[in-house]
């Protein structure tokens, strides 16, 4: 519906243009959007503000001599006003709602979709975490938030790989090995002598018991790289199914190591060195950071001959880059703050292309039950695994009340309102729109009465109720609220377009009876609905929400 609006607007811009008004040069960004009452009409436009200066007039003399270089268009418009200082107001048609209710009803579950990306390849790289613990709920919002923005993307016609990023070896790893051999000897009775910052957590334990159960007594005196592959192998299968559970598949596993392996890792560390962009100082290699828009200089090689973590990290991203994606989508915490910038200047010092890198750092989750935090601590026993957080509220409430906030704003994860089934949970509040629908489609069904597929059989002219048109505008919005959403890459946009479509929903359910006497009525409601239910069943399917028949 927009597109068709803008598109006749603009045509008074051409009129001007072709009677020598207006000079023949690009229309400035203008702005067709809802106003904030219905009263204002369906769209309003600021292009007669925009356009005044050139036309030399103010601005309600520029909106009326743009209408006055508008044909009457009953299919698209019923009329135009002109408001404020010079905003133009359009009420929509009943034709042109009618024909967008028949785009919906005919698209179905493809409404909203769309060829934008135009099979631009993606990468988007989120979780990441090595595999020295279970998933927490830190670990949860990265990764429901990268499969959401995903499906975003690919719904908008782009390719997208997912991929996953992680390092088998370094001192986490080291101290996973000490860690998993010191609770295997104190479960053999042995001697036994627990790292300082060692993980404390349960598993540990549980995977020591698991060693014991298949080696004996066997490994007591076995290196404790035995430990930490049987460890690592343990923990990466509890994620993948941690992340099975949430619906999320990954297409690439990258291994760190991999870098160190082919030689890529000391490629970096060549040319940087080769372009001047290096010195030496206290036996380490300093990668000039200042001059590429750092605070400081950064160490890439420490004194000992070890690569600190931004070499590697500088390797990966060349190698994204050149696998030829046309984007790469990095999700990081709030801990990869500075991290990420000394990648990317690293990435400029060697002459990459850093536009098509697009980095989103997500904050902190803070899980509440009764009111008061749940304290956590992933090296400590003390902390909550992703895993937890799915038994106590389910895989639907999970992914939906990560999806709330923006991915920069921090997030509290009320446990209490997430196991609620009423109107309060934003989650259950969603889905039970799509089920009342599910049941009135059922009912007509069981009633004899005929449920229209098409425009055709809907009698979309008897949807005249304030609330019919008012739902009929929100729903055309979609489209365009997915492309904006993939644009952001913000895929909360989608949870809040969706709590608008059930509360309008759910308030014309309460006042307008879509069964009745009224067989016209009656169709023209339930092609109405129908389109609602599949818009919901889209959105929820963005957000990898479960769109449920019955609750």
């Amino acid at each position: 519906m927009r597109p068709k609006l803008k598109e006749f607007l603009a045509e008074a811009v051409h009129g001007c243009v072709r009677k020598g008004l207006l000079p023949e040069e690009e229309l400035p960004d203008w702005q067709l959007e809802p106003p904030k009452t219905r009263e204002h009409g369906d769209y309003a436009s600021n292009l007669a503000l925009l356009l005044a200066p050139r036309l030399k007039k103010n601005p309600r003399e520029a909106a009326q001599l743009l209408l006055s270089n508008l044909p009457p268009r009953p299919d698209l418009v019923d009329r135009m006003e002109i408001a404020g200082p010079g905003f133009i107001n359009l009420f929509v048609s009943d034709a042109l709602r009618r024909e967008a209710l028949g785009e919906m009803l005919e698209r179905r579950a493809s409404f909203g979709c769309s060829a934008r990306g135009e099979g631009r390849q993606v990468e988007v790289e989120f979780v990441s975490a090595n595999p020295t613990g279970p998933l927490t709920i830190g670990h949860g919002r990265q990764a429901v938030l990268g499969d959401a923005i995903a499906r975003l993307l690919e719904a908008t016609g782009h390719k997208v790989t997912r991929e996953y990023y992680y390092n088998d070896a370094g001192r986490q790893m080291k101290l996973l090995a000490a860690s998993t051999r010191a609770r295997y000897l104190e479960a053999l009775g042995k001697p036994s002598e627990f790292p300082e910052e060692g993980y404390q957590g349960e598993y540990i334990a549980e995977i020591a018991n698991r060693i014991v159960e298949q080696q004996g007594d066997a490994w007591a005196g076995e290196d404790p790289e035995r430990f930490k592959v049987f460890a690592e192998e343990a923990i990466f299968a509890g994620i993948r199914e941690t992340l099975d559970r949430l619906g999320i598949i990954f297409d690439v596993y990258f291994n760190e190591t991999s870098l160190y392996e082919d030689g890529s890792v000391q490629t970096i560390i060549d040319t940087l060195r080769s372009k001047g962009c290096t010195y030496e100082k206290d036996g380490a290699l300093w990668f000039r950071g200042t001059d590429f828009d750092l605070d400081k200089d950064r160490v890439i090689v420490k004194s000992t001959g070890e690569p600190t973590y931004r070499l590697p990290d500088m390797a990966y991203h060349v190698n994204k880059l050149r696998r030829g994606f046309d984007m790469v989508v990095d999700i990081f915490g709030a801990d990869h703050e500075s991290t990420y910038r000394d990648v990317l200047a690293g990435l400029r010092a060697l002459g990459e292309d850093t536009s098509r890198i697009r980095v989103l750092i997500h904050q902190f989750v803070t899980l509440l039950k009764d009111g008061q935090p749940v304290r956590m601590g992933k090296r400590t026993a003390n902390f909550v695994t992703l895993d937890e957080l799915i038994e106590e509220v389910g895989v639907d409430a999970v992914r939906f009340f990560f999806l709330q906030r923006r991915h920069d704003a921090h997030l509290d994860f009320d446990l209490d309102l997430a196991k609620k089934e009423s109107d309060e949970n934003p989650v259950y509040y969603v889905q039970y729109a799509y089920a009342r629908i599910a049941s009135v489609l059922r009912e007509a069904e069981a009633g004899g009465v005929a449920v229209p597929s098409s425009l055709d059989e809907c009698h979309a002219e008897r949807l005249v109720e304030e609330d019919e048109k008012a739902l009929i505008h929100l729903l055309v919005e979609y489209p365009e609220l997915v492309d904006r959403a993939a644009t952001a890459i913000e895929p909360h946009r989608v949870v809040f377009y969706l709590l608008d479509v059930a509360r309008s929903f759910h308030g014309y359910y309460n006042r307008c009876r879509i069964l009745s006497d009224d067989a016209e009525t009656t169709a023209a409601r339930l092609g109405l609905v129908q389109a609602v239910q599949s818009v919901i069943a889209s959105g929820l399917s963005m957000l990898g929400v479960r769109a449920p028949e019955r609750m």
